[in-house]
């Protein structure tokens, strides 16, 4: 019997996009499939519109709002699948994502090897979404995978995975203090259970770009700094459990580098805490310098203002970006529903 595989979405006032994600869901080719929606506490119409969809394959589930990590904690306990595919309530996979995964494995299912996909980003139109290859488009081994995202400043979106049970299992839980990077966190700790990766270059994932509130984005919180700080150190203890060596040394350094500037100025604290680290680690961090679009802005206005216009312009460019492609797929539907209205029209009269 062909294994059974859980498609599991946690979704907080996802109310927009939670329908095409539950179509996407359902349309897997796979044949064998459970498909669980956990609302968590939305105070928007989400698990009305999930709801829709139920059967003896879709459920929905509503709880207290309490953070997608305890959603997907949920989710994972009611779950029965030989294979987990987590699925943000705004995110798409391809029809066959799924079963080319699986295919990869061959008839000797290693339950040890963790499936990986490409991604790309879109906002309305996935006919406009673009597949970049990185370093992390290969086969790789937990301690080189890591090595690479963390040198790289790269990462895999949560709907690329497909995770054995026997790796679920290993993982654990997801981490609840983990109010961003929860996804980074988690895959780690599956990781470090696998033998290593398989990429399968025929499976997509799309990753919806919505507002600048997404659970992803760190902006100004502090919580999610300090969430993002504790996500930073847990990676750094995975990867040298892994291997203990200096070029393991040097990509915690650069790792650091890199995400020193969503903490400098603000948070003093922390910077100090990562410069310890790095000192420890036998590496030193440089403080963090703006783009070249906005450092003339730093002489007139300040560090603190460049900063925040080099992090709010891109946003509100994304945001202008995403009203034209918005506007654009409502003419694209509406011409492809009209031209449907007419040839229907031309059969009858036929």
């Amino acid at each position: 019997m062909k294994p059974l595989v859980s498609i599991l979405i946690p979704a907080y006032n996802s109310e927009e996009w939670i329908a095409d994600t539950l179509q996407s869901a359902i349309a897997q080719t796979w044949p064998r499939k459970e498909i669980i929606v956990v609302d968590d506490g939305s105070s928007d119409r989400t698990a009305e519109v999930a709801r829709r969809f139920a059967s003896k394959e879709v459920s929905v589930v509503s709880k207290e709002n309490g953070g997608a990590a305890a959603a997907r904690n949920r989710a994972l306990q009611l779950s029965q699948g030989d294979y987990i595919q987590w699925l943000d309530a705004d995110d798409l996979l391809a029809p066959d994502k799924i079963e080319k995964q699986l295919l990869a494995l061959g008839e000797v299912a290693n339950k040890k090897i963790l499936l990986s996909a490409p991604w790309a980003h879109f906002s309305y139109r996935t006919s406009r979404a673009r597949f970049v290859p990185t370093a992390l488009y290969q086969n790789l081994s937990p301690v080189e995978w890591l090595l690479r995202k963390m040198s790289g400043n790269l990462h895999m979106q949560t709907g690329t995975w497909l995770t054995s049970r026997e790796l679920a299992d290993a993982a654990g839980l997801w981490n609840t203090r983990m109010i961003s990077d929860d996804d980074g966190e988690y895959y780690c700790r599956v990781l470090l259970a696998s033998e290593g990766t398989r990429f399968v270059p025929e499976s997509k994932v799309f990753y919806r770009i919505t507002s600048s509130n997404r659970w992803s984005f760190i902006g100004t919180s502090d919580k999610k700094k300090d969430a993002m700080l504790l996500s930073m150190k847990l990676h750094i203890q995975y990867l040298r459990s892994l291997e203990e060596s200096d070029r393991v040394r040097k990509a915690c350094v650069t790792y650091m580098q890199n995400w020193l500037g969503h903490f400098y100025p603000e948070r003093p604290d922390i910077v100090l805490e990562l410069q310890t680290l790095a000192a420890e680690l036998q590496g030193h961090l440089e403080m963090p310098q703006l783009r070249w679009k906005y450092a003339w802005m730093e002489p007139i206005f300040g560090f603190d203002a460049a900063k925040r216009a080099q992090m709010m312009l891109p946003q509100l460019k994304a945001s202008v970006l995403r009203s034209w492609d918005k506007a654009m797929y409502r003419l694209e539907t509406r011409g492809a529903v009209e031209g449907g209205d007419d040839a229907l029209r031309a059969t009858r009269e036929n």
